[in-house]
This record gives C-alpha cells, sequence and structure tokens, in this order.
C-alpha cells in the first residue's frame, strides 16, 4: 500500500508550475503539479495514456483545437500522443496520473520550457 497526500509539503513557485512525485506504484506515477495563476505548460505529448484531475482551481485544457475548461473535481483521460497544454486561470492542483513507464523527467523539462 502507498500513501500520499496532495495537500502535505505544496510549494509553488514563481517562475513556473512545481512538479512533486506524490508516489509510484507497481503500476502509475502520482504527479502533483502546482500552479500560480498564468503559469502554463506549452503543447506537449507523452507515448502513454494519462490521467489529469483537477484537485483545486481552473485550467484551461487545450486538445484538438478546442480548449476545455476544467475546475475543481474535474477528470479527464488523454491516449497516448495527444498534444495538450495547460493554463492555470487561478492558483491551481492538478494531479497527473502517468503509466508506469512514463517518465517524471519528461513532465518537468515541460514545466521548465519558457
Amino acid at each position: 500500500m502507498k500513501r500520499a497526500s496532495i495537500l502535505e509539503n505544496l510549494e509553488f513557485s514563481e517562475n513556473k508550475p512545481a512538479i512533486s512525485v506524490l508516489f509510484e506504484s507497481d503500476f502509475t506515477k502520482e504527479i502533483r503539479i502546482a500552479f500560480l495563476e498564468n503559469q502554463t505548460m506549452k503543447e506537449h505529448k507523452t507515448a502513454f495514456p494519462i490521467v489529469v484531475e483537477i484537485f483545486d482551481g481552473e485550467i484551461e485544457f487545450g486538445v484538438n483545437g478546442e480548449t476545455l475548461a476544467l475546475k475543481k473535481g474535474d477528470i479527464v483521460t488523454l491516449d497516448a500522443n495527444v498534444p495538450h497544454d495547460l493554463k492555470a486561470n487561478m492558483e491551481s492542483i492538478v494531479r497527473l496520473t502517468l503509466a508506469k513507464g512514463d517518465k517524471v523527467n519528461r513532465v518537468k523539462d515541460v514545466a521548465n520550457q519558457p
């Protein structure tokens, strides 16, 4: 069994979304992304399916030429290789579920893009 808190040790970064690994299981990696208002993650994609949960706040989630207004409690899934981007409309906390084979550093690299 693994246990984590999405709110414990919560930190935001002034310059970019803050990425934290909550835990890794035998089949997933659970990631917390803490956004300040107007922070973004530019368009990117992954070789694996993902699940995105808006734990708190509001995110503009761009996918397939459409922008979805996701709010607290919303959950979306994406298949592999689907380009998407995120912009926080307010301070927000996102839980990202990665497949075990995906890399956390890939997510950090996206967050570090200017």
